[in-house]
């Protein structure tokens, strides 16, 4: 891409956030008009694309896997906020709201933005290689943090029906940070050769790092530069949050219009959310950079659990109503599905095309089950 090209769509990534916070202000008061409801769609959708964007111009300044981390915690502050102004917003499913996110962001990442990351990265490069050590680690994470917040709730006897209690409620919340903050810790400081891509011989197998010194990439950002997207995603957070509480009454409209599950509501916030950092992973792999990839991925289911779970924990202080985290039994099959093929897919270290498809067909099966349960 050339210089030009790029200064372009930088210029464009500082108008629309100004722009996106133009129409927040002014439809804040009265929205309801099918207009205006289509500029505020059109104006959220921009603003997630330019948070996702901005977040990515920090990750190139402060590098991997730094990158991939604050890329997948200016997503989860989206995720959030979508599922807060849903549930201020009352309705008939607002208890399970945040359940149905989360759990379709682990769908997602675990099945969607792997399955096409190693799809694409194998169809380009025949095989795909990256640490198992540092992968596995992750998966792990991802398994313990799905187990406390969203498996044991079905089980526990404390609480009515799929809820934790009001101490159980708070012990998981804990229990998410401590684990979220010991992997970024292992992920950053004690172990951060673990999440960086990797060079393998002709059979996938690993024979190093990458050094990202001599990579042929573009080279970081300016700090000015970095500084001012930093900005601009903070702006772009704002608009987002804004937006989508004026847009979240038309998004239950047209799922009960469309006669789907209240569920699906979960499933649209959370294909919202991940479209853009699902192309960002999409792009690491066409570059032979899978880690990377798998960092996200990875990344932002362990950040939509261990940071999204807390978060609701303090709000529900003033929210109204139940909390249902416990998960229903099609969606602890897939759970459980999902696990033993994606750490069948980790523990090898490499993988083909057909790992890629598996998984893709994993998201086809819950996107499907999700619409017809």
């Amino acid at each position: 891409m050339s210089d030009t090209s790029i200064r372009g769509r930088f210029q464009w990534m500082v108008v629309v956030p100004a722009a996106s916070l133009v129409v927040l202000a002014a439809t804040w008061v009265s929205h309801e008009a099918w207009p205006v409801l289509v500029l505020i769609a059109i104006a959220l959708v921009a603003s997630i694309v330019c948070a996702v964007h901005h977040a990515e111009v920090v990750a190139h300044r402060v590098g991997e896997p730094f990158g991939s981390l604050i890329l997948a915690v200016a997503v989860t502050v989206i995720e959030v906020g979508l599922i807060v102004m849903l549930m201020v917003s009352g309705g008939e499913g607002t208890s399970s709201y945040a359940r149905d996110t989360v759990f379709a962001a682990i769908m997602i990442t675990l099945n969607g933005i792997v399955g096409i990351s190693l799809l694409v990265g194998a169809l380009t490069h025949h095989l795909v290689s990256f640490n198992a050590s540092g992968t596995g680690a992750a998966l792990s994470t991802v398994v313990a943090l799905a187990g406390v917040t969203l498996v044991l709730p079905t089980f526990t006897t404390s609480g009515t029906g799929l809820e934790y209690s009001t101490s159980q409620l708070a012990f998981a919340a804990v229990a998410s940070l401590a684990l979220y903050a010991a992997f970024v810790f292992t992920q950053t400081a004690s172990h951060r050769d673990f999440f960086v891509p990797v060079t393998s011989d002709s059979f996938g197998r690993m024979t190093g790092l990458v050094d990202e010194d001599e990579d042929g990439h573009a080279d970081p950002p300016p700090a000015s530069e970095a500084w001012l997207s930093l900005g601009l995603l903070v702006v772009s957070l704002v608009c987002v949050v804004g937006l989508a509480k004026l847009l979240s009454p038309t998004i239950e409209d047209g799922v009960v219009s469309l006669g789907f599950p209240y569920a699906v509501v979960g499933v649209v916030i959370a294909l919202l959310v991940l479209a853009p950092e699902s192309a960002a992973a999409i792009r690491n792999a066409a570059r032979d950079r899978v880690q990377i990839s798998l960092n996200l991925a990875f990344g932002s289911a362990m950040a939509s659990i261990g940071l999204t779970i807390p978060t609701l924990a303090v709000a529900m202080i003033w929210l109204d109503g139940p909390l249902e985290l416990g998960l229903e039994p099609t969606q602890l099959v897939l759970l459980v599905i999902t696990v033993i093929v994606t750490g069948l897919t980790v523990v090898q270290g490499r993988a083909k095309a057909l790992q890629g498809f598996v998984h893709l067909v994993l998201l086809a099966t819950f996107l499907f089950l999700s619409i017809q349960p």
